[in-house]
């Protein structure tokens, strides 16, 4: 069977190409397409991996997962009730607000700048136009709409988090400050040679000015984009600091012992906001070491010692088998059973803007 048959056989195009990347890339040369450097904790000379959780996932599981497990079928269009916005292009530096543009891509607006996560704008998230996981809801935030953007954070190289023909857009029109964990840099500098990047590995911290610090926090997840290049470039998390406040981001992890969270909350003393993924969760067999569940999240933003938790990466993008709403559905559910008010944790659709109350 060739690519572009299997792509079309299993209709996850991304995912399914990383993951057939990990089957292939065992009998590729072990070489580095991405990054050279010394060997760590969580680098082995050639590959990353998580220091917590070293499950990889084999040929036979995604077979079965792929073979065996049933998929619920969304919708065609499942529509945000929020209205498209247009943020304010500057907020006051000590307002912290979260503009939910779809599945990871999210505007943080704060200390006067515009922050922009895994900024995807393409119709579908694959290395293949006309193959792999498509919108289901439109952007919540017209391109055209978004603020000038100071600094991007891309927190891994999964094509729904690196989405080269945004970025290059973006770069085009603005020249943001990119930040990406080791090796994602040589991918966008590939491709869009006029960006401007700093690339960090894990606890690793970068001053943009003098009111922003970017840390680099580990989270448990892989990377991919290809068929011979599994876990060759580094996945990361990120704090925000400004004197007063913190922001955490997560684009992908999975839970494992939530040690990675309890040391979010020594090192930092707590966050004002954990933004955390709550989606492409099911079955939980195959998708645990790598992608968190809703009551995961909500048990990590308590790990963190997050004031507030925001969830994304759900309802925009068909991953994995659970139904679209789903999250949603069993982040109330947790909030319920722990007798928390619902807004301590805003699963968040396009649109939606949440601020951090004063």
């Amino acid at each position: 069977m060739n690519r572009r048959k299997f792509l079309k056989w299993t209709g996850f195009g991304a995912l399914s190409l990383s993951l057939y990347g990990c089957i292939k890339g065992l009998n590729a040369t072990q070489q580095n397409h991405y990054y050279s450097g010394p060997i760590t904790d969580h680098f082995d000379g050639v590959h990353f991996f998580n220091r917590k959780d070293k499950h990889v996932t084999s040929f036979s599981d995604f077979l079965k997962w792929r073979v065996l497990e049933k998929r619920a079928v969304w919708p065609d269009n499942y529509p945000s009730p929020y209205s498209k916005v247009s943020p304010d292009p500057s907020l006051s530096h000590d307002e912290i607000t979260v503009t939910m543009v779809g599945h990871a891509t999210l505007l943080i607006q704060m200390v006067g700048l515009n922050i922009l996560t895994d900024p995807v704008y393409s119709e579908r998230v694959s290395p293949i136009d006309y193959v792999g996981p498509k919108r289901h809801n439109s952007p919540g935030i017209q391109f055209e709409a978004l603020p000038k953007i100071d600094v991007i954070l891309i927190t891994h190289n999964h094509y729904d988090h690196l989405d080269l023909e945004t970025l290059n857009k973006l770069v085009s029109r603005d020249s943001p400050k990119i930040y990406t964990p080791l090796g994602n840099d040589t991918i966008i500098k590939k491709a869009i040679r006029t960006s401007d990047i700093q690339s960090g590995d894990w606890e690793d911290e970068f001053k943009f000015n003098a009111d922003l610090k970017v840390h680099f926090e580990p989270c448990q997840h892989w990377s991919a984009r290809g068929v011979n290049d599994r876990r060759m470039a580094l996945w990361a998390g990120f704090v925000l600091e400004s004197d007063n406040h913190k922001v955490y981001h997560i684009g992908d992890t999975g839970f494992g012992n939530g040690e990675n969270y309890r040391d979010v909350a020594k090192k930092h003393g707590g966050v004002d906001v954990a933004i955390l993924p709550i989606g492409a969760y099911e079955p939980r067999w195959f998708m645990k070491s790598s992608h968190q569940n809703p009551q995961e999240a909500l048990t990590g933003s308590q790990l963190c010692k997050a004031r507030y938790g925001l969830g994304h990466h759900w309802g925009t993008f068909q991953l994995t088998n659970e139904a679209v709403d789903a999250p949603k559905q069993a982040l109330d559910a947790a909030l319920k059973q722990q007798a928390l008010d619902q807004d301590q944790f805003i699963a968040l659709r396009p649109g939606q803007v949440w601020k951090l109350p004063t």
